[in-house]
């Protein structure tokens, strides 16, 4: 009795505490997390009968309607099936798993690469996989979820510093013990603010005080580099940095995650990481699909070219209207409005002009940074951009 009687205020207590959540209060109140869209074409979206222009992807070179992406998605379905229905260890991998690795390997200036069924996976092993009790962890304050979800996992000892700023970690560095193992985890491309990792300042940090690097690049891959090859490509400091991580659903047009690094690192990750161990494996459409739109990265440049040249005009009509974009330097740009209720009426009245862009609020930015989040396709074209600069000034001119 007395132990139901337990169960019951501690369920109660529970519900009680979904309820008085403001934020699920408010996105339930508005309907603006989930929207279900129902049909879409290129960077055209239908959601409930009415045709939006999509404008937060993050699928940023547009080529999930590539002919050569969806033609080796249907080979790969027809060769192989739907998936492996299992991880890798139970079941064993398949020839395109590894295909795709050297691929991504090749492309990325590593030695060896593991691929994974998420980009969250992937990126909480990048620090599961090598970090064990009594490292030290020194984390970008800004980091994205998976990577904290990997330092709790770790149970290492965690330090934060300020974000993007070297001066900080340098100063937390000289105060750690120089023979305990550190690890730094950076961004290359930090998706919520558009900031680019000032990796070389990282690096000679990293060096200096023989710390591991690691760098999620799951928005710099496709973005920035030659041919798209990331982060560490732009600044050529591949060698420098120790593991790549990141996403194949933003520019490889699938779903899915991905770990580079030398042999000895891959292979470690592989019998130490129970992400990799007992995730099921990726399926052969995922594989064939980000091999596919691998090759265009290579073969097609101007997917890159456009990207970059939709970025500035979409930034120019930005700063014409005065909106802080916390000073983005990727197709991935903020508009900060600073509260939650200013940035949800922003994020309406762009919706009420057929934009669809996504509202963004504690914890997943800042206190006092809620903001919209936008960003720029390859894809983005003449009509879309109509569209956009009407609902921008629009929504600019109610704030």
């Amino acid at each position: 009795m007395i132990r139901a009687l337990f169960k019951s205020k501690t369920r109660n207590r529970i519900q009680e505490r979904c309820k008085e959540d403001s934020l699920t209060r408010l996105r339930k109140k508005y309907d603006i997390l989930y929207h279900i869209i129902e049909e879409q074409r290129g960077t055209r979206v239908m959601v409930e009968g009415q045709e939006l222009v999509m404008f937060s992807s993050n699928e940023y070179l547009g080529l999930h309607e590539h002919p050569k992406v969806i033609e080796a998605g249907k080979k790969a379905l027809e060769k192989w099936g739907s998936g492996t229905m299992g991880s890798r260890a139970a079941n064993g991998g398949r020839y395109f798993h590894r295909q795709l690795e050297e691929r991504l390997a090749d492309f990325l200036g590593k030695e060896a690469c593991h691929v994974a069924s998420a980009g969250y996976l992937s990126l909480m092993s990048s620090i599961t996989g090598f970090a064990q009790r009594g490292d030290i962890i020194l984390v970008d304050k800004n980091m994205h979820s998976s990577v904290w979800d990997g330092t709790r996992l770790s149970i290492a000892t965690v330090e934060r510093f300020s974000h993007n700023n070297p001066d900080h970690l340098r100063s937390l560095l000289d105060d750690l013990d120089p023979e305990t193992p550190k690890i730094i985890a950076i961004e290359g491309i930090y998706s919520m603010e558009g900031h680019i990792g000032k990796l070389p300042e990282f690096v000679d940090i990293a060096q200096q005080y023989q710390c591991f690097l690691v760098m999620d690049d799951a928005h710099g891959v496709g973005v920035l580099g030659e041919n798209g090859q990331g982060t560490a490509s732009h600044f050529g400091l591949t060698e420098k940095v120790d593991i790549i991580a990141g996403s194949l659903s933003k520019s490889f047009a699938s779903t899915g995650g991905f770990v580079a690094g030398d042999h000895s690192m891959i292979d470690y990750l592989r019998t130490h990481s129970k992400q990799t161990i007992f995730s099921a494996a990726i399926s052969p459409c995922q594989a064939a699909c980000a091999m596919a739109a691998l090759e265009v990265l290579e073969t097609e440049p101007h997917w890159i070219e456009r990207l970059w040249r939709n970025t500035k005009r979409y930034k120019a009509l930005l700063d014409e209207l005065n909106l802080d974009t916390w000073e983005s330097e990727s197709p991935a740009i903020p508009i900060v409005l600073g509260s939650r209720e200013r940035a949800y009426y922003f994020w309406k009245r762009l919706w009420d002009k057929k934009v669809f862009t996504v509202l963004s609020t504690p914890p997943a930015v800042p206190p006092g940074k809620d903001l919209i989040r936008t960003s720029v396709s390859a894809k983005h074209s003449e009509q879309d951009f109509e569209i956009l600069e009407e609902a921008m000034r629009y929504a600019a001119s109610k704030l």
